[in-house]
């Protein structure tokens, strides 16, 4: 992985995580790998729903004093509307489905969060790249142990264009970000979905 990468891993995780004595230094050294302002800000955005609106909001404290202090400007960021990336009709309805059947008859509401909010909006923001923006989420659920969570988002992921290779680094980077048993829990279910892909 390019350090940039290994940025979007570590600060993902230490958002999860709500680390927040690791974020200073971490998010400078994110932007000094290459990670613009705005993919910083929407990382935040987008953890807010993976790791719980606290987490996110810690992390725009410590995001806004780097900020003041490099001179990042509000109107350097990516605005909360405007055009949205092209919706994956069919890989949607799908997903949809998915949710509905597994969710819907426990928790409509959180079915209806999670396409609208979720999947219609949120990740089809266009300050994060769709890989990145899946790197996130897939570093975030292994950083907080939601195995159940990670084979939708790491099939994903390889979709949105994350190798296998990358995948399996991540693992590894992710054992001295969220702890060895966090990573070893995560490996098996990897694992399951490295063998079930097409060659």
């Amino acid at each position: 992985m390019s350090p940039r990468d290994r940025s979007v891993v570590t600060v993902a995780a230490l958002i999860a995580r709500n680390q927040i004595v690791e974020m200073p230094y971490h998010f400078n050294l994110a932007l000094d790998n290459g990670m613009k302002p705005g993919e910083l800000s929407e990382i935040i955005t987008h953890l807010a729903f993976y790791s719980g609106w606290a987490n996110a909001t810690t992390a725009v404290a410590v995001a806004k004093d780097i900020f003041d202090a490099r001179k990042i400007r509000p109107d350097q960021l990516p605005p909360a509307g405007g055009p949205r990336l092209p919706l994956d009709e069919g890989a949607e309805a799908q997903r949809a489905a998915r949710v509905a059947e597994d969710v819907g008859a426990t928790a409509p509401g959180l079915e209806q969060y999670t396409t609208d909010v979720l999947f219609r909006d949120l990740w089809l923001r266009p300050g994060l790249a769709p890989r990145d923006r899946s790197l996130v989420t897939v570093s975030a659920l292994i950083a907080l142990g939601h195995g159940a969570q990670i084979p939708y988002h790491l099939n994903r992921a390889m979709d949105n264009g994350l190798t296998k290779t990358e995948a399996s680094e991540v693992l590894t980077h992710l054992a001295f970000y969220a702890g060895w048993p966090n990573a070893m829990s995560a490996v098996p279910v990897a694992k399951g979905v490295f063998e079930k892909r097409p060659r």
